[in-house]
């Protein structure tokens, strides 16, 4: 079977937005994707996720000026309806974004918090193949003394859709230890039709919420419900771990900064030199200075007092201590 490719070459890329933190980050984001990859020839959409009985309070972008801009830059605002999560669960925006994109494209999807710090459009991308981000903790499951293992947990997923669990697993890890299970961060994913790919991650998220195998009864579903099911979908759809032609991604070509103090403390200088000269202009800056955390970590400079305080080649080992450095230094905020 021939590989999928996008017209050109090219494929769409998507991230959400909607009011509040995330308008914000849409903008440091199409803002970086033309500063780093000026030659990328697809449609970079922003999924705005529209106002129903699954939210409480409007989620859309009101702010004109912010709308502008992103147009300005060369994205478009791509309506999406939730109809399966919602304001309960805002993680499912990643999940029901899908279906709003042009059926049959291959896409990428990134998180919001996330920059483009190098020429993504030369990353060889196997879109028959889909994978998501290594760059995860194991969060999920939670083992208990007295519970299931991960095996178990992992093999009821499985065999709840019919997959095959032995052939995800890391031989090279040992058995019960979580690296060994296909684990994944939501923060990137792709595949070569956004449909096919966001239907079976609707059917898979929706059934591990509503009915969880009995070895999941106790394992806690938010916010790790994607990235349970994510895995799930990955494997049925032909795809698996990524192989060292995306290691750009979280790598050179991207950078998943999450909380602009974590940024700062542990990021490359690329990415602290893209972050800065995106923010620099007058026209952004009037605006991205409207979000609390920018103003403060990038313009008024906190965001050095937090890289000086850690050795990005000795940074502590899990990202807590780092949080909790942070914290007693007066310089978390998000």
């Amino acid at each position: 079977m021939a590989k999928t490719k996008a017209k050109n070459g090219a494929f769409n890329i998507v991230i959400i937005g909607q009011k509040g933190r995330l308008q914000y980050e849409a903008l440091l984001f199409a803002a970086s994707l033309r500063e780093s990859a000026p030659d990328f020839a697809g449609r970079l959409f922003v999924a705005e996720p529209q106002k129903n009985d699954r939210w409480w309070n409007d989620p859309r972008i009101t702010n004109a000026d912010v709308r502008a801009a992103l147009t300005d830059l060369g994205a478009e605002i791509l309506p999406f309806e939730n109809h399966h999560f919602g304001e309960a669960y805002p993680y499912g925006n990643k999940i029901e974004a899908l279906a709003a994109l042009p059926k049959g494209e291959p896409f990428v999807f990134f998180d919001t918090d996330t920059l483009i710090t190098g020429p993504i459009d030369q990353i060889s991308f196997d879109f028959d193949r889909p994978s998501a981000s290594m760059r995860r903790e194991g969060t999920w499951p939670t083992i208990e003394l007295y519970g299931p293992g991960y095996t178990e947990i992992w093999k009821s997923l499985y065999d709840r859709f019919g997959l095959d669990f032995e052939a995800t697993l890391d031989l090279s890890q040992p058995d019960e230890y979580w690296q060994r299970y296909m684990y994944f961060n939501a923060g990137w994913f792709f595949g070569r039709c956004p449909h096919e790919f966001g239907e079976r991650f609707v059917e898979y998220a929706t059934s591990i919420r509503n009915d969880p195998p009995a070895p999941l009864v106790c394992q806690p579903m938010d916010p790790w419900l994607d990235q349970i099911a994510l895995p799930l979908v990955i494997a049925s759809l032909g795809g698996g771990r990524p192989g060292p032609e995306l290691d750009g991604l979280d790598g050179d070509m991207t950078c998943h900064w999450r909380v602009l103090p974590l940024m700062y403390a542990r990021e490359s200088d690329r990415a602290i030199e893209v972050l800065e000269t995106i923010a620099a202009p007058n026209k952004l800056k009037k605006l991205l200075k409207q979000h609390e955390p920018i103003k403060r970590m990038v313009y008024q400079k906190r965001g050095h007092k937090a890289r000086d305080m850690f050795d990005r080649a000795a940074l502590p080992r899990r990202e807590q201590m780092i949080r909790n450095q942070l914290k007693k230094a007066n310089l978390w905020m998000r």
